[in-house]
């Protein structure tokens, strides 16, 4: 019995639109990485991108549970000395919640070449409108 390997260019992708809103970040985040990646089909080979395309709509109302909007903090350094700087999620959110939801997926994809690849196909609009009505995108409902 031989083992399916997926070729890159023989790969069928889709495209899905799911609303994320009054969703929780972190369960959003892993669903969308694993369809990015491509585990939810039967021809999923680890090193080929065989995931599919991800438009997320409505990325401003997405929810923290607990405390976490004012707890939990997104660090990045500027370059300079002493140039750490933090902010609180509940900033984030307000300000650039497409930023929010994009690290969170960022965070859970492979670290390489073959993830920067595969993080390419998401698209993240605050709003309930997206630019994607070319590519006949379907409705995506997570759990």
């Amino acid at each position: 019995m031989k083992t399916y390997m997926a070729k890159g260019e023989t790969v069928e992708r889709n495209w899905y639109v799911v609303d994320a809103e009054d969703m929780i970040l972190g369960r959003l985040s892993s669903q969308v990485a694993a369809i990015l990646r491509g585990k939810h089909k039967p021809t999923y080979t680890p090193h080929v991108d065989t995931g599919d395309h991800v438009i997320i709509v409505n990325a401003a109302k997405v929810r923290m549970t607990g405390r976490k909007l004012d707890q939990k903090k997104y660090y990045h350094h500027t370059g300079y000395p002493g140039g750490l700087k933090e902010v609180t999620y509940r900033h984030l959110l307000e300000t650039k919640p497409e930023f929010a939801v994009y690290e969170s997926i960022r965070r859970m994809m492979p670290k390489g070449p073959l993830g920067r690849q595969m993080l390419k196909k998401v698209r993240i609009y605050a709003g309930p409108t997206h630019n994607n009505a070319a590519q006949k995108p379907e409705t995506l409902v997570l759990k």
